[in-house]
């Protein structure tokens, strides 16, 4: 969603002989934190997010290979839910990708913590509207020679 946001907004902006490109530069005391992602050759990198407003719910994914090429999605859930629900619904639709490209080997990002920890079996899942989410996981997982969540 946020990227036909962009386009929208790039195709009402044309770019002419006036432009001017933006200062990026931001300074490193406003860095929260930083994390070194290892350049494994043979694995493939998955990020995914999902969001919730009062407008709708989306989920998002990226795919990227170990060449560089990067695989996206992004589509609305029809349903309400909660933002636990929307990034379970997003790592998933991402892992469904990767086995769609047949990957072997995944590290697998995300923006939730809580998720991460409850794939990587250190948190136990007790919210009973989110056990068959983090189960389909579990079973999506299995479908890799190497998965690793971070």
């Amino acid at each position: 969603m946020k990227a036909q946001a962009l386009a929208d907004y790039l195709a009402e902006n044309p770019v002419d002989d006036e432009y001017q490109p933006l200062n990026t530069y931001f300074r490193d005391e406003e860095v929260n934190s930083v994390e070194a992602i290892s350049e494994d050759i043979n694995a493939w990198k998955m990020f995914f997010h999902g969001a919730i407003n009062v407008k709708c719910d989306g989920i998002g994914a990226i795919l990227i290979s170990p060449t560089g090429q990067h695989y996206l999605a992004t589509t609305r859930l029809r349903f309400f839910c909660t933002n636990n629900i929307a990034d379970y619904k997003a790592c998933i639709m991402s892992m469904n990708m990767a086995i769609d490209q047949d990957v072997e080997e995944l590290l697998i990002t995300g923006d939730s913590y809580f998720i991460i920890r409850q794939a990587q079996g250190e948190w136990e899942t007790r919210d009973v509207k989110l056990i068959p989410y983090r189960q389909h996981v579990e079973e999506l997982g299995k479908r890799f020679k190497s998965i690793e969540f971070k």
